[in-house]
């Protein structure tokens, strides 16, 4: 499980997970998630806010972006798990990096 909490106006990404389905459970604010076949084609877009949930399938390339004046609080979950048991990163950065090194 990754715990995420996005400011105002910020992003996690474009990403995609090849092998690997993502939930993710929006618990305060609201944004986007923007999903798409590739990465410059993320065209099915969905708002979204308190106690809403996406299911991003593996393949998928996918964003979340902060639209709202407040910080975007989610929680994500990976089938089966991204990262090892007991893992914590402090900032986006420090996930980033850890994930070019496994």
């Amino acid at each position: 499980m990754t715990v995420m909490c996005i400011q105002p106006g910020e992003e996690i990404g474009v990403e995609k997970h090849d092998d690997l389905d993502q939930f993710i459970r929006i618990e305060q604010g609201s944004g986007q998630v923007q999903m798409g076949s590739s990465k410059d084609d993320l065209s099915e877009v969905r708002d979204i806010e308190d106690d809403w949930a996406a299911i991003i399938p593996g393949g998928t390339w996918h964003n979340v972006v902060n639209t709202g004046t407040e910080p975007l609080r989610l929680y994500s979950i990976y089938t089966p798990p991204e990262h090892p048991e007991g893992t914590v990163h402090q900032t986006k950065a420090e996930a980033d990096a850890a994930e070019h090194d496994h």
